[in-house]
């Protein structure tokens, strides 16, 4: 009963937030996020009563399985970004951009946090330095999804930045592997090929694999229902199921292997979108029963925030010139890799700016940090939060900025405010009746 009650509450508030910052002009996701700071520990959590918010953070964990399929959610409908048709136009330069965003973004971060390692030594090591610049390649889809959806975004900027967004979990998975390996090869003194190489290549393919098999099967069973009701409860139970798989892990000899529930449910996406004529359709039907779900995520990330980072001057410092490098890196990254592949003025403009937010993929990143040791693995993380935080808050009023500026969010026509106006005096003569 409790936990109903917090996520009742949860989702009122984030509703009720954006009626306020959506007057300020910020996006949606802004004012779930910040509604999720409010019930969160730090604030609503602070009075001690329970169901009145999340008193720790521990509660916001117990509901972690809302986060793992909302992010199911989301993937599958980025999977949607990757219809052949629409490859063929910009498959190519997605791919160039994809890849070279991260990779720059991974080389400033780690060139200027190497750089703090030798002014701060006792702070900030070489290996957690490394695993940081490996991290900032990872670039949130859910906030940037969620823009675009809220403001229907479309235009040429918008066309390529998901499927840049999707390839970046893949891109930053082999990044962060490849560092991390690297990170504890400094410690110990001797490389693990098999960890730093064949893991992260075996996830990848494996996951992509599992995808496209789901994928097949999704579209097969799609066909013995005919009604849009029918085939919509079958995609949202089979999402679900999706992730239930990913989250699957085993061993075989010396290799640890898993999935990315990401990956999986992009390519189930991907699959589908491209093998059932009826696929845009169902997708679109999905996408709405989503939308409280989606709502309560970005609630529940905002209570997860740790607040308390901001405590320590030394994390503060790092985790700002982490964010200044990876910031410099996204936007100048993605605006060579565009010039380099053929894109238009505008999206080499404003195609870095939409990077920039970082959540998810990049806190589970940290986590498997902690294999450092306690000390850099806690700095690891601390930075990481430190640059979560702020980047969730500040990350979707700049997307909205870029995608408004680029010509990609059109202002609401002066007849669809007239008709808005005459449905609102309709149904109030209606209830005076």
């Amino acid at each position: 009963m409790t936990e109903l009650l917090s996520i009742a509450i949860a989702l009122a508030a984030g509703l009720l937030m954006t009626r306020i910052m959506g007057r300020l002009k910020f996006p949606d996701v802004t004012a779930y996020l910040i509604a999720g700071v409010l019930v969160g520990p730090y604030c609503l959590g602070l009075l001690g009563i329970e169901g009145i918010g999340f008193t720790t953070h521990a509660e916001v964990e117990k509901l972690d399985i809302i986060c793992d399929v909302a992010l199911g959610f989301i993937a599958f409908a980025i999977g949607n970004e990757f219809r052949l048709s629409q490859l063929k136009k910009i498959g190519k330069q997605a791919t160039i951009v994809g890849v070279f965003q991260a990779v720059v973004a991974t080389v400033f971060v780690d060139a200027a946090l190497i750089g703090m390692h030798f002014l701060m030594p006792d702070v900030l090591s070489l290996p957690a330095a490394i695993t940081l610049g490996a991290i900032a390649a990872a670039t949130a889809p859910a906030a940037t999804l969620m823009v675009v959806r809220q403001y229907k975004a479309k235009g040429k900027l918008t066309d390529i930045l998901l499927p840049v967004v999707a390839l970046d979990d893949a891109v930053g998975l082999m990044l962060f592997s490849i560092s991390f390996g690297i990170a504890r090869a400094m410690q110990s003194g001797t490389a693990d090929i098999m960890a730093i190489l064949v893991e992260p290549l075996l996830e990848i393919v494996l996951s992509l694999a599992l995808g496209a098999v789901c994928g097949q099967v999704l579209t097969w069973l799609e066909k013995l229902f005919n009604s849009n009701r029918n085939r919509t409860s079958l995609i949202i139970s089979f999402v679900i199921l999706t992730v239930a798989i990913s989250l699957m892990e085993f061993q075989i000899g010396s290799l640890h292997l898993g999935f990315s529930s990401l990956l999986v449910c992009m390519m189930l996406g991907v699959v589908f979108c491209n093998c059932c004529p009826l696929s845009e359709d169902l997708m679109q039907r999905s996408d709405r029963w989503t939308a409280p779900l989606l709502a309560l995520f970005f609630v529940l990330s905002g209570a997860e925030l740790e607040l308390s980072v901001l405590a320590n001057l030394a994390i503060v410092g790092i985790g700002i010139v982490y964010m200044v490098a990876r910031s410099a890196g996204k936007y100048f990254g993605a605006y060579v890799s565009c010039a380099i592949s053929g894109c238009e003025d505008n999206v080499k403009k404003y195609l870095g700016i939409t990077l920039l937010p970082q959540a998810g993929v990049a806190l589970g990143m940290s986590a498997l940090a902690g294999g450092l040791g306690s000390a850099d693995g806690s700095v690891v993380r601390n930075i990481t939060l430190f640059g979560v935080l702020i980047y969730e808050l500040v990350g979707p009023m700049l997307t909205k900025i870029a995608l408004t500026r680029s010509g990609d969010i059109q202002p609401k026509s002066q007849e669809q405010l007239m008709r808005r106006e005459k449905q609102l005096a309709e149904a109030a003569q209606t209830k005076g009746k």
